[in-house]
């Protein structure tokens, strides 16, 4: 069960701002302003969740509870965050043992959030089996091996696989790049659109999501305070990655995808920019269905 309380009454139940209680078997209180996650969105088959990776100064139960805590019920995790601060020196990955894999499962349940899409260094089968037992429909990669046998593995496992594009000069940062290795593969192989790294690579985000028509899978969705590789993260709408432009566009393609927030600022205490992020995302949503 999720416990999230706003910042009065977060601050009346301890006292000290800031305080976070984690008392074992128990999670802990996070302070965030209410939110009522993102239903306008999830009626045209937006699923907005969290990357784990936005709350990677904290462990991947700390951010289920989080996540649960804005209303939002779908997270991607990420290989090599620590685990929980009941296991200190336990950290995420396919390595993870049964039972500790079935703790995970538990969390998950308990906090009403699905881990949707699980972000790894490689596309091993191990990787494959984890995400697969996880209950994830996407395993996001850099693909280092061979498409052929990845395209395999993802008809094997019925997983999908979503190419990360990180900032130039990285392998799979330009959209053209992508498009050319998904030629001739099933649709489960596709891009994971990270909107952050292609500002930072000199890249329109919404002209990118025009090209890859038929091939985005999920989203690493963020907005930037300035382009180039010296911006970081700032509240949807409030930026220069054109997020109306791209939610329009995304809408225009009828894409029904997991939007993944990361918002890597301000990580010891970005809930209430998160917040702000869902708000406007949901109210934009509306807008669009709106104008048909």
């Amino acid at each position: 069960m999720k416990r999230c309380l706003n910042r009065r009454g977060f601050l009346n139940a301890v006292g000290v701002a800031g305080l976070e209680i984690g008392l074992a078997g128990a999670p802990r209180l996070w302070a965030a302003e209410p939110v009522n996650g993102a239903p306008h969105a999830e009626k045209i088959g937006w699923r907005l969740g969290c990357h784990a990776y936005s709350f990677n100064r904290f462990t991947l139960f700390d951010a289920i509870e989080k996540t649960a805590c804005l209303s939002l019920r779908s997270i991607e995790a990420y290989e090599g965050q620590k685990l929980s601060n009941y296991w200190p020196n336990v950290f995420v990955t396919e390595a993870l043992p049964g039972d500790l894999r079935k703790s995970l499962k538990q969390k998950l349940a308990d906090s009403g959030v699905k881990l949707a899409c699980y972000f790894a260094d490689n596309e091993s089968r191990g990787v494959f089996e984890f995400t697969k037992e996880m209950d994830a429909e996407t395993l996001v990669t850099e693909p280092r091996g061979s498409f052929d046998t990845l395209d395999k593995l993802c008809a094997e496992y019925e997983i999908n696989v979503a190419i990360a594009n990180h900032a130039k000069p990285t392998t799979y940062w330009s959209p053209d790049i992508v498009l050319k290795v998904c030629q001739g593969r099933s649709k489960r192989i596709g891009a994971s659109a990270d909107t952050a790294h292609w500002m930072r690579s000199g890249l329109n985000p919404t002209e990118c999501l025009r090209k890859l028509e038929g091939r985005i899978i999920s989203f690493h969705f963020r907005d930037m305070n300035e382009a180039g590789m010296n911006g970081h993260d700032v509240p949807f709408g409030s930026g220069v990655c054109d997020v109306k432009g791209m939610l329009a566009e995304s809408y225009r393609q009828g894409i029904k995808a997991v939007f993944s927030i990361e918002y890597g600022y301000n990580v010891e205490n970005n809930l209430p920019e998160i917040t702000q992020c869902i708000r406007f995302f949901d109210e934009t949503a509306a807008e669009l269905v709106a104008k048909g």
